[in-house]
């Protein structure tokens, strides 16, 4: 077995590890009220699970991380030549960044050291110290407030199904289950971007929050009906997991 070839399938276990964190994250909204990220989630699973189902969730959110990252430097899903496509790169570029802070939090739970705070308001009030920081978090909630929308478009065209092998993008329940996927992911980017822009309009990093904010920010039912649409996101990873169409990452190039 090849180094890509390795990484191709490690990277199907770190879709499965995000299916898994969505639906613990719809879980705590919908039966506890408690609102959490994916880094809450790892949190989370750690009270119950051994090292070794951490170990393993933080192998695979290692490797979708690179993937992610593979494909915004070196293009493996083909993106068009355009501002849509450079767009699309740039967000797999945030999301393997995002990816390989959650294996660090993962790595750190393995260890028995436990995640505690607010990650994104602990970043926003380090901007501020450094001259233009409100700047900064301006733009960083216009790029959220970009990729909420995007990801309402792709719940609206369905643009998500080219991705997956013919046979699975042809039943419905799995159209729908990534439409309330990303949908619901929409809606809580859009929050995220709005406190983040709030956060540089007034220089202060109090309001600012992540996925685990935006959802406490929601009232009920519009919380429960959101947690159900990323439970609908969790099943649409796991079913990515198993008949995503990879592209192979050519690790050379890459390293």
């Amino acid at each position: 077995m090849t180094a890509s070839t390795r990484l191709t399938t490690l990277t199907r276990i770190g879709f499965a590890t995000r299916g898994v964190l969505y639906s613990v994250i719809a879980y705590l909204v919908i039966r506890t009220g408690r609102a959490e990220g994916p880094g809450g989630a790892l949190d989370y699973l750690s009270e119950g699970s051994g090292k070794v189902l951490l170990s393993v969730m933080a192998v695979g959110l290692l490797a979708y991380g690179m993937w992610r990252l593979a494909d915004a430097a070196l293009n493996i899903e083909d993106h068009e030549a355009d501002k849509k496509g450079a767009m699309e790169r740039a967000g797999a570029a945030l999301s393997g960044l995002a990816h390989l802070f959650l294996t660090w939090q993962a790595i750190q739970l393995v260890q028995g050291v436990s995640s505690d705070g607010n990650s994104v308001q602990d970043s926003a009030r380090t901007a501020l110290t450094f001259p233009g920081g409100g700047v900064a978090i301006l733009l960083a909630g216009a790029v959220v407030l970009v990729v909420g929308v995007v990801q309402l478009v792709r719940a609206w065209k369905g643009s998500f199904l080219r991705h997956l092998e013919p046979k699975m993008a042809r039943r419905t329940w799995v159209k729908w289950s990534g439409r309330a996927g990303y949908a619901a992911r929409g809606i809580v980017f859009l929050i995220v971007g709005y406190f983040l822009v709030a956060a540089g309009l007034d220089t202060t990093s109090s309001g600012v929050g992540g996925m685990d904010a935006a959802l406490s920010w929601l009232e009920s039912p519009v919380d429960v009906i959101v947690a159900l649409g990323l439970f609908g996101f969790g099943i649409f990873s796991l079913v990515e997991a198993r008949w995503r169409i990879l592209q192979s990452v050519p690790v050379d190039r890459l390293t």
